[in-house]
């Protein structure tokens, strides 16, 4: 039926999802980027110049640590004696704080951009900033940058040209199987080259002596040993002692080129890193990082304070008698610019630890509490420069409604702004010599100017939320109507098409005066379509029911939804307690048999009973398992073996009725899984005896790998009957579980793809059990058992993501299977291929679903328009769960679980459609046979 097409509902259903994971972006997280801004500066120098070392992916208690690395005999109890000399005797140290994502790109913008890129901003580049942003570099008389091709170009696009210059190695220098030490000292050699060449080049060393020069060193070591070996190894350790030899030497260089004492130094990190290798989240291994800074114009060691600075965290770093003093990332830039008197970024948050006098900050300016006002008063008005823009926006689109942020805006006796009031009120205590009223007053100032950036960019929340309620819930009721098909064809009920259009006209009348984006045009559309839709076919039926229903009616109708509520609650608790998944197999592998199976559906469902209860037993176990994991060479071939055993079993069960063609395909699939275990093998002792990747087995690997998971798209056999063809698909991505898994990940697939079968067979059983003649696959008549079997469904699809160990953050995704195809760094290949290790077991739910359908005499996507109606239960609840304060684990995490939830809808319809597509001349031959 027409009104009722598939692919017209599935369109607008993918439509709406994205529209409104944009708006969730669009309400939560806004660009900060602003333009029109004015520049500061001090007006002064503390520095002639400065140099920026940035350690990627360093830890901070690595670094400083007494014995951090104990657990290797002979090992020194200090990796870094130079950077530790600094921090005792000649500098200040502390903790810089990141945000996520803990990445080298959002990291290093916040180090030298001063400005936390949100992750809306990140998902639009990878290596080019996707926003123009200020920075420090852009500021500088000179830039000299060495290090990755991965990061320097951001901070060159966009300069003035000449100013910053780069110079970086190749790409396929990044060998994650090769000593990645090589990489820093390459930098350390390429600024050697620089100051020799600047010997002979008049022009060269013109520029170098010149005020306001940045040099950056970016070393990238630490992070590709941390991603090879993981932080507590010993090579990981001696990357560090590198990176402090690299230090050191980089202080003799500067020093006998210029002879002058008049270098900063700062030493920092963009990130740190997991115990498992990996970063993106907001593990606090991955937000600490290490923060060093000496040199002309910064103070010396400071003894500690009273209450202690420090804390369990670094009690064991042997330092508690210094001073810590830690920062938020983005304070660096603000700490950088006052140092060499250069201006501010101008999208600058970050917030000069000088400022603040009561706490000692980083600077020994030459004019002492005077340039520290200065700064502080400068550091205002860069941050509500930021403000004045942003509210100037804000305010030219809420015109008619807008509520200015009293705070800043409310007007003074005056006449002016408290925000202008303010600035005057600190100029004047400068000009009064009150240098730490004037502080005090421009850190009130920032600090409120901070929240007044806040209440602008979440000003908007309140009416997307209220859109996006409404369309959801506008959603599962027009998706109702696909399933019940109340009154036939769809009607059109002018009433409510006018009213309708009248409500639509009226928003897009209101967002036209408001100037606002384009996209609430869209956001309220969604909405008036989905109710309009809907009351134009219940209304009528509402005017003709007499409302006859039964009191057990209504009873079973509440205790139902009730289920299915309680059912999407526990998959919400279940993203952030994997547990909830292992309780899951426990219910419908136990509870649901014992308490809704009755006498005649146990006879029906004997044969397969026992094998669905252990199935669920042993997939129950993968859930509960550490999401850190080591690789384990054996539990990798136990995966290979497991998937060898149940295809030979598999085999048995289907060679009466197979052709030799198809047994021969058989027999090859498992031959290649056999090479793929000898291959891994082969790979894994070689990369853990550090000796690279033989280049025989990477071409094996991908040969193997290539093979085995085209070969089931491509067959010429025929298969007669669905178990067959799932065979082959069970058997072709076999060779993906053994060379891409790092632990358990081979048992896990055999697991949940038997589990799967043998829910076809149950839930087969029951159904030809509750009816005497089930005849074929017609036209789809709802019942109430369809709605727990989508459950199970939904339960199947997050459960292939979720059990084998998967979180949704980046930090559960392991590199070191990847090394064994790819040991050259890339990240588009290196994602496709564990994107490749997510999908394959979706592939059997495909197919496994599709034969579901078939079996329960369905016709295709029946079951799936059920799913539609519940699906955003979980879609709204993640929704309003969404936050961008707290800990930075808690927004990662809401963010990726509510685009997780919404993708659900495009996911399982692809898997629906995708099994449909792979089954369909099986599923037609069974059916042809069946007929006949």
């Amino acid at each position: 039926m027409a009104d009722y097409n598939v692919a017209h509902l599935l369109i607008i259903g993918l439509l709406f999802h994205l529209i409104f994971i944009y708006s969730v972006f669009d309400c939560y997280f806004t660009s900060p980027v602003v333009h029109g801004m004015s520049s500061f500066n001090v007006g002064y120098r503390e520095a002639k110049r400065l140099v920026l070392i940035v350690g990627d992916g360093l830890r901070a208690d690595l670094l400083f640590e007494l014995n951090g690395f104990s657990a290797f005999p002979n090992t020194p109890g200090v990796v870094a004696p130079h950077i530790r000399s600094i921090i005792e005797h000649r500098g200040a140290f502390g903790i810089s704080h990141t945000r996520v994502p803990t990445e080298s790109r959002p990291g290093h913008v916040a180090i030298i951009g001063g400005m936390y890129e949100d992750v809306s901003a990140v998902a639009k580049g990878w290596k080019t900033n996707p926003v123009d942003f200020d920075s420090i570099f852009n500021q500088s008389s000179h830039t000299y940058s060495f290090g990755s091709p991965d990061i320097l170009p951001m901070f060159t696009r966009g300069a003035v040209p000449g100013v910053v210059e780069e110079w970086s190695y190749d790409e396929d220098a990044e060998d994650f199987t090769q000593d990645a030490t090589k990489l820093d000292l390459w930098v350390l050699d390429h600024l050697r080259d620089l100051l020799h060449n600047a010997t002979v080049n008049p022009t060269l060393d013109r520029q170098l002596r010149s005020d306001k020069v940045v040099i950056f060193l970016h070393l990238l070591g630490l992070d590709t040993t941390g991603h090879s070996y993981r932080p507590h190894s010993l090579e990981y350790m001696n990357n560090i002692r590198v990176v402090d030899g690299i230090v050191k030497e980089t202080e003799k260089l500067i020093s006998d080129f210029f002879q002058d004492n008049e270098t900063s130094y700062i030493f920092t990190a963009d990130h740190g890193m997991s115990v498992i290798g990996n970063h993106g989240d907001g593990n606090p291994d991955s937000t600490r990082t290490p923060l060093v800074a000496w040199g002309k114009g910064i103070r010396g060691p400071l003894p500690d304070s009273i209450p202690s600075s420090h804390d369990d965290y670094s009690r064991p770093w042997g330092l508690s008698h210094l001073y810590r003093r830690d920062v938020e990332q983005a304070d660096i830039a603000a700490l950088m610019a006052a140092l060499v008197g250069i201006d501010w970024p101008v999208n600058s948050v970050g917030v000069l630890p000088d400022a603040d006098p009561t706490r000692p900050g980083y600077l020994l300016p030459k004019n002492g509490d005077q340039s520290l006002a200065v700064a502080a008063f400068v550091n205002a008005k860069t941050i509500l420069d930021n403000y004045r823009i942003q509210h100037a926006e804000i305010k030219k689109r809420h015109k008619n409604f807008y509520r200015p942020f009293a705070p800043l805006e409310a007007a003074t006796k005056s006449g002016y702004s408290r925000r202008i009031e303010a600035l005057q009120e600190i100029e004047r205590s400068i000009f009064e010599s009150d240098w730490y009223g004037a502080r005090v007053a421009a850190l009130d100032l920032i600090t409120i100017g901070l929240e007044g950036l806040r209440y602008l960019q979440t000003y908007e929340r309140t009416l997307l939320r209220t859109i996006a309620t409404t369309a959801y819930a506008g959603w599962a009721a027009y998706a109702s109507l696909f399933v019940f098909k109340p009154g036939g064809p769809a009607r059109r009920s002018p009433t409510i098409m006018a009213t309708a259009f009248v409500v639509l006209l009226s928003f897009w009348g209101l967002f036209f005066s408001e100037q606002a984006y384009w996209t609430y045009y869209l956001y309220i559309t969604f909405p008036c379509y989905f109710w309009q839709r809907f009351l134009s076919q219940i209304l009528p039926l509402l005017k003709l029911s007499t409302f006859n229903v039964s009191r057990r009616h209504i009873w079973t109708t509440i205790s139902r939804f009730c289920f299915i509520f309680s059912a999407l609650i526990s998959m919400v608790v279940a993203y952030t307690h994997r547990s909830i998944w292992s309780i899951g197999f426990i219910v419908i592998g136990f509870v649901w048999p014992a308490t809704f199976w009755s006498s005649e559906d146990r006879v029906q469902v004997a044969r397969s009973q026992w094998l669905w209860m252990a199935s669920c037993l042993v997939t129950a176990i993968f859930p509960l398992l550490s999401v850190d994991k080591t690789e384990t060479l054996s539990s990798i071939l136990l995966g290979g073996g497991g998937v060898l055993f149940i295809g030979a079993f598999m085999i048995k069960q289907v060679a009466r009725s197979a052709s030799r063609s198809l047994l021969s395909i058989f027999y090859t699939q498992c031959l290649l899984v056999v090479i793929t275990m000898i291959v891994t093998a082969s790979s894994v002792r070689c990369l853990q005896a550090k000796t690279g990747l033989p280049l025989l087995n990477q071409i094996s690997g991908w040969i193997v790998l290539s093979v085995s998971s085209l070969l089931p798209f491509f067959s010429w056999a025929k298969h007669s009957t669905p178990v067959s063809k799932i065979l082959m698909y069970f058997l072709g991505f076999g060779p993906c579980f053994v060379i891409l898994s790092i632990s358990v990940e081979g048992i896990f697939y055999v697991a949940y793809s038997m589990t799967l079968l043998c829910w076809i067979e149950v839930e087969a059983s029951l159904r030809n059990s509750h009816c005497s003649n089930p005849g074929k696959a017609g036209s789809y008549h709802f019942q109430a058992d369809d709605l727990r079997i989508v459950l199970f469904f939904l339960f199947f699809v997050q459960v292939g993501f979720f059990g084998t160990g998967n979180v949704a953050s980046v930090s559960s995704f392991y590199l070191s299977p990847v090394y064994r195809l790819i040991p050259i760094f890339n990240p588009f290949y290196m994602s496709a291929l564990l994107l490749f290790k997510i999908i394959a077991p979706y592939i059997i739910l495909s197919v496994a679903f599709a034969t579901l359908t078939y079996r329960l005499h369905l016709p295709p996507f029946a079951l799936f328009l059920n799913a539609l109606m519940i699906t955003d239960g979980m879609t709204v609840i993640f929704f309003f769960n969404v936050t961008d304060t707290g800990s930075w684990l808690e927004i990662g995490q809401t963010i990726s679980f509510f685009v997780v939830a919404s993708l659900l809808l495009a996911w399982s319809g692809g898997i629906c459609a995708g099994g449909e597509y792979l089954m369909a001349d099986v599923l037609i031959r069974s059916q042809k046979f069946h007929v006949e």
